[in-house]
């Protein structure tokens, strides 16, 4: 027998913490009687229904996703415009780990296991997400210097970030970096670059993780490699 939030959760329903917040409220029933009490034992075959829902569980999968520009990291829009679902086929009912911006590319994982997803996207674990990003103007050393030290945008310091690979352009009047970050926040890249006054022209994230886009063309995706789960798993511990 399993606790009861940790079967939702591995079923890819939700996440761990949100099973718990629908077991409290009521919204979880058991063979037909609702359960309320956190840490509740049940089999696997029993009937769980979740907000009128019935739990299925599934088999487990995890995606890694060359994203291009022009889609939607979400499982649907209201303004019909692509998801990043449309470019995977699969039976499972997956969804993006976390988020890349419309005009972002890139390192996208998609899984049905909602534990994973929190693991992975959870502000207590600090997993590297890389990018490549073009920059307007000229990024100067003590700008970089502002940003791997922490900055305030949004009434928020971000956490410490790595810059290397810097390299300018004259010509365009425009800088090619590399920042590491280990959050995941709304914009937080464009808001970062933006705090120091050279807006993001080009975004595209070249790593998730030990995720990388090796042997991937643009909208291509393949199954994670179980070392590469089993490592992932391990930076969230």
């Amino acid at each position: 027998m399993e606790r009861l939030q940790k079967i939702i959760a591995h079923s890819g329903y939700t996440s761990r913490r949100k099973a718990e917040e629908l077991i409290v409220a009521g919204k979880v029933t058991v063979n037909g009687v609702v359960v309320k009490e956190l840490g509740t034992r049940v089999n696997r075959n029993d009937d769980i229904i979740v907000e009128g829902n019935i739990l299925s569980l599934e088999e487990k999968v995890y995606y890694v996703l060359y994203k291009p520009e022009g889609y939607i990291s979400s499982t649907d829009d209201e303004k019909g415009r692509k998801t990043v679902l449309d470019l995977v086929i699969t039976d499972k009912r997956i969804y993006p780990v976390g988020r890349l911006d419309y005009d972002t590319s890139g390192v996208l994982l998609l899984t049905n296991d909602g534990e994973f997803a929190n693991l992975m996207t959870s502000p207590k674990h600090l997993v590297e997400k890389e990018y490549r990003v073009k920059l307007q103007g000229f990024l100067r050393k003590e700008e970089s210097t502002l940003l791997c030290r922490g900055i305030r945008i949004d009434n928020y310091k971000t956490k410490k970030a790595k810059i290397k690979d810097v390299v300018y352009n004259k010509e365009s009047e425009t800088t090619l970096a590399t920042i590491i970050i280990t959050e995941g926040k709304y914009h937080q890249v464009k808001l970062m670059f933006d705090a120091v006054n050279h807006p993001v022209l080009r975004l595209k994230r070249v790593r998730f993780g030990i995720v990388n886009l090796d042997n991937l063309r643009i909208g291509d995706y393949r199954l994670l490699k179980p070392f590469e789960l089993k490592q992932l798993k391990g930076l969230a511990e």
